[in-house]
């Protein structure tokens, strides 16, 4: 089957629910996108807000975090775990996972505690005590952990829940309390064993799922693929040939691009829509850096000629935009990206910088559509003010 560009891009933004942004509503909406998706990433960064939170108020109507909190900690249908990096995913999943679990991220962590007297006594205490945090651990020991000197109490609580032998009961703010897994787990999810019953089973079901975690995506090295510790690329070559002779995937020419890309046999009807003239309303979103929508930014480019780089990371002299930085999406395309920061003790939006792409020449009603959502964002944030620090093209002083 071979498609346009343009029809590329409307499926990719009609199966992530942004063609036409916040038509999903409350905590169904959340979890009708994450099961689609497979799971959202998580990043405790909160210039803005977090991650996940940035990702779902971009398709859920009115959205508000109290909303994802609760199928988190209270529901209990989503779940805080290890998948691309650190993510959200269905409950139903975990067990899918137990493979990364009981060897992948044991073999991954910088330091093996795990015959290390430290491991029983903080298990011993989660068991009397828990839900508790690293902060209740009085163990003054350091030894190196993935972002430097650590206390030896946090990285061995850190570990057991890197081994699945404890999960994130809840959160204040970004600070986690673990309590022992059986005790929050379901028990019919918690005695699952692993469904995948080789190593080649669970590459295949991995790159399905990451497939399904875009809407469309090639088969090449890509930071869609980040987290599957265990594939190399002959293992990805294999899953993919398997998938596409079990008909489990559908191989997508895009004219003007040298490689193929794929879908998802089961999301074939959403192309149908797409390729009989799909109707959708124009309006201006907001799209977080670590959105499903940019885990490959080099197909994001190909297909959109949208060169996006999260520079978080870069010292301030090397970076060409801003410290965190959004995408806007307009449609079908890219118009511009912008820098957004959160003051939350007066509650104040702050657009410190707004960046046009070279090729678009603003209207009128593309000015109304960037406001409508900015009030939108505003209100999302619980937000009383909104500030312009810098002019969007003349617009405002």
């Amino acid at each position: 089957m071979k498609i346009t560009k343009k029809q590329a891009r409307l499926h990719l933004l009609e199966y992530q629910k942004l063609l036409t942004p916040q038509r999903l509503n409350d905590k169904e909406g959340i979890m009708t996108y994450i099961r689609q998706v497979g799971s959202i990433q998580y990043d405790p960064l909160s210039i803005i807000d977090t991650n996940p939170n940035l990702v779902l108020q971009s398709r859920i109507k009115n959205y508000q975090s109290k909303d994802l909190t609760d199928l988190l900690y209270k529901n209990r249908l989503l779940i805080d775990d290890w998948d691309k990096n650190q993510c959200i995913y269905p409950i139903e999943d975990w067990p899918y996972f137990r493979r990364y679990r009981e060897k992948g991220l044991r073999s991954h962590t910088k330091v093996d505690l795990s015959e290390h007297e430290i491991i029983q006594k903080v298990k011993t205490l989660v068991k009397e005590k828990g839900p508790i945090s690293s902060k209740d651990l009085n163990y003054d020991e350091k030894i190196n952990w993935f972002w430097g000197d650590t206390k030896i109490s946090k990285v061995a609580l850190e570990s057991l829940y890197y081994w699945g032998e404890v999960v994130i009961h809840h959160k204040k703010g970004i600070r986690k309390y673990y309590d022992l897994t059986e005790k929050v787990l379901p028990e019919e999810i918690y005695q699952m064993k692993e469904p995948n019953q080789s190593l080649e089973d669970f590459i295949r079901w991995n790159v399905k799922r990451r497939i399904g975690s875009i809407g469309l995506l090639w088969n090449k090295a890509s930071d869609a693929f980040l987290g599957i510790y265990f594939m190399k690329s002959k293992d990805r070559n294999r899953a993919f040939n398997q998938l596409l002779n079990n008909k489990e995937i559908i191989e997508i020419e895009v004219e003007g691009i040298n490689t193929s890309f794929f879908i998802r046999k089961s999301d074939e009807w959403i192309l149908d829509k797409v390729l009989s003239g799909i109707s959708y309303r124009k309006e201006v979103s907001f799209i977080a850096p670590l959105d499903n929508l940019m885990w490959d930014r080099k197909l994001i480019k190909e297909l959109f000629n949208f060169d996006y780089t999260w520079e978080v990371y870069k010292p301030k002299e090397e970076r060409v935009y801003g410290y965190y930085v959004l995408p806007v999406l307009y449609g079908e395309q890219f118009i511009a990206r912008f820098e957004p920061v959160f003051n939350k003790s007066t509650k104040t939006l702050q657009i410190v910088n707004w960046w046009f792409e070279k090729d678009v020449k603003p209207s009128q009603e593309l000015y109304k559509k960037i406001d409508e959502a900015i009030n939108r964002f505003a209100k999302y944030l619980n937000a009383s003010n909104i500030q312009y620090i810098c002019k969007i093209d003349g617009k405002y002083d």
